[in-house]
């Protein structure tokens, strides 16, 4: 089992997700964040007790941007030569199986990514066992 060579913690600064405003109050507007533009709007002008825009300051950290749980960085892989390019960074990212990917082929993923020590997050689809 391979694991990733430096585990950092992550901090998410929000998790709650930017709701669009008066999405509650009416199906037509989606809950999809849009950024208000009315001349008058108090979310606009960000009045005291309204609800938050997104903004910079929220971002993640730059160590733990884009890091998995577990980790690893994700990298998309669609044969098995792009997996190749993942053999000095095992250590770094993990390699997904992209939704397009064959049961065929993915098998042949899979058993080089064994070879080559590279995790691989979704090792689990589309397969089944040999009757």
């Amino acid at each position: 089992m391979v694991t990733p060579a430096v585990k950092h913690t992550i901090v998410k600064k929000r998790t709650a997700t930017f709701k669009r405003h008066q999405s509650d109050r009416f199906k037509r507007v989606g809950a999809s964040w849009r950024k208000p533009k009315g001349i008058d709007s108090p979310i606009r002008r960000r009045f005291k007790g309204q609800a938050p825009m997104p903004k910079i300051g929220y971002g993640s950290a730059k160590k733990t941007r884009h890091l998995l749980p577990n980790g690893f960085l994700k990298f998309t892989v669609s044969n098995v030569k792009e997996l190749e390019l993942l053999l000095m960074h095992n250590r770094t990212y993990a390699a997904e199986v992209a939704h397009n990917v064959s049961a065929k082929k993915r098998v042949e993923i899979l058993e080089r990514a064994a070879q080559l020590n590279v995790k691989v997050i979704n090792a689990g689809a589309r397969l089944r066992s040999q009757e």
